[in-house]
């Protein structure tokens, strides 16, 4: 025992020497030295170590984007070995299907590949900072390690790692549920790139079966899509980005919003509703758009509202306008808030439209909505950029029967007549006739819904003609009233004009009695019967 005890200690005393002098190796030698010193220390030892050790790191080159490898790893780890490992991190729910496990870090875990052995390893790196923040784990940095006998180097690099990444995307695809993603402010991003989307769960349940619109334009829709989502031989065969522009126009409550859900529901692509007002500049426009996934809707909705893109900004005053208007609290508000306006501009939005930045990254639809489409720069919904433009307007009959087939299961009955004859006479969105289909109570059937809604657009044609009747009567009165000051401002123009001649009138009197006095005057001296 004594010896057992003597030997434990210099065991021991030999690995404190030995941690000494690697800390002041560390700690005192340049790091010059110390890289020549382990290059050649790796030469040596892979003379002997049979290994090959290969590394994913999760965000490459300046962590500008999350990598896609790292992702698939991770994905296809957490399908295939986690059952083998001893420690796991399970992710939440919402994201997924079914509870997702991956390996915790600095677990190891084995995987075999047409009967060879080989050992991944989840790392994480914490950068030693003293500085307090927030957000202390904002600058983590996590990788996996794959290590393999380097006689199946060619195995490996050939055949495993292509087939890892395909499995480990195809497993993705398969468990993941659609999410909606949306933008905060640029002082909301900490940790490179990881916050600047933030997303929920996607659940709205529209598609283009409960869709209210014409069949025909409906279907046209629907093929597009479909020619979309299964082109991109094609588009890579004609040289474009593989992305589609769609411009949803309208008055309010025509289906707008409800045409992307379901667009997004058909395709099983993410939605991306970009919020212009909350990017600072171009150069944020472009990393929000490098930080999207592909099969992604980014959406622009009410475009024309978002931002002023004309380009006409309002400049900055000049400083020196004075002491007293510089200390002016509310003049300082306003240029604050100006500071702090965005400053995306029309080029930036067109450059992140179809620009070079565009390509990086494939099979993305951009969708932008207005209810004025009038007002948008041309530039901005050209064919190239904005490829298909959908009006969406007023509910027409064949609307009316999918919302009544939705809400009420019914595909025919008396009312339908009368209805089709209201709604070709009558403007009624399909947000209003979906409201009035629906039933408030158990008591309300579809006699009862139906009635509601003849009765609803009735009411909505006579209070059209109502509305227009006051229109023209208001514009009758403002024509009147126009006529009455023009009348006015004519009438005190010609007494200007009367009063002037008469001013002149009086003034060449005065003028001619002068030269009369004057001439009488003249006759008298020359007669000498005026003395001075």
């Amino acid at each position: 025992m004594m010896v057992m005890g003597e030997m434990w200690s210099q065991v021991g005393s030999v690995i404190a020497s030995v941690m000494f002098a690697y800390a002041m190796f560390q700690q005192y030698f340049p790091y010059d030295l110390r890289r020549y010193l382990s290059k050649y220390t790796n030469k040596i030892v892979s003379f002997v170590y049979p290994y090959i050790h290969i590394t994913f790191h999760e965000y490459s080159g300046d962590r500008f984007k999350r990598s896609e490898v790292y992702l698939a790893i991770q994905t296809y780890l957490s399908a295939n070995s986690s059952t083998r490992a001893k420690r796991l991190k399970a992710h939440d729910i919402k994201d997924s299907k079914s509870l997702v496990l991956s390996l915790d870090d600095n677990e190891e875990v084995t995987d075999e590949f047409e009967g060879v052995k080989l050992w991944w390893t989840s790392y994480k790196n914490v950068p030693k900072n003293n500085s307090f923040s927030w957000y202390p784990n904002s600058d983590e940095k996590r990788y996996y390690t794959l290590t393999f006998h380097r006689s199946h180097r060619d195995l490996i690099t050939s055949s495993y790692l292509n087939h890892l990444v395909k499995e480990g995307k195809g497993i993705a695809i398969k468990n993941r549920q659609r999410k909606l993603y949306t933008n905060g402010s640029n002082d909301t991003w900490y940790g490179g790139s990881r916050t600047k989307w933030s997303h929920v769960l996607f659940e709205h349940p529209a598609s283009f079966g409960t869709l209210a619109m014409d069949p025909k334009k409906k279907q046209e829709i629907i093929n597009d899509l479909v020619k979309f989502k299964k082109g991109k031989e094609y588009y890579a065969k004609i040289g474009k980005a593989w992305k589609r522009g769609y411009l949803l126009y309208g008055p309010p409550g025509t289906g707008k919003s409800t045409m992307i859900s379901a667009m997004a529901n058909f395709l099983d692509y993410d939605v991306y509703d970009l919020e212009l007002t909350a990017v600072k500049d171009n150069t944020e426009l472009r990393k929000l758009l490098i930080d999207t996934s592909n099969k992604s809707i980014i959406v622009i909705e009410d475009i024309d509202c978002s931002l002023d893109l004309t380009g006409q900004r309002k400049k900055e005053k000049e400083k020196d306008e004075g002491e007293e208007q510089s200390k002016d609290p509310l003049r300082k508000k306003a240029e604050e808030e100006y500071k702090n306006k965005s400053k995306v501009t029309l080029s930036g939005l067109l450059n992140f439209i179809d620009g070079i930045w565009s390509a990086c990254g494939g099979e993305r639809i951009i969708v932008f909505t207005t209810n004025y489409v009038d007002k948008l720069d041309p530039a901005l919904i050209r064919r190239g950029r904005m490829d298909k433009h959908i009006e969406l307007s007023y509910c027409c009959f064949e609307a009316f029967k999918v919302l009544a087939k939705n809400y009420l299961d019914v595909e025919s009955h008396d009312l339908f007549s009368t209805i089709e004859r209201l709604l070709g006479e009558t403007d009624m969105t399909p947000a209003d006739v979906a409201e009035t289909l629906m039933p408030k109570s158990d008591d309300e059937d579809a006699d009862v819904c139906l009635k509601n809604l003849a009765e609803a657009i009735e009411k909505a044609k006579e209070d059209a003609i109502r509305k227009k009747a006051e229109e023209e009567e208001e514009k009758l009165k403002k024509e009147e009233e126009a006529k009455l000051k023009a009348e006015e401002e004519e009438k005190i123009k010609a007494e200007k004009e009367k009063l002037e001649r008469e001013k002149e009138s009086e003034g060449n009197s005065s003028k001619e009695d002068v030269k009369s006095n004057g001439i009488l005057v003249k006759d008298l001296k020359e007669k000498g019967s005026v003395t001075t």
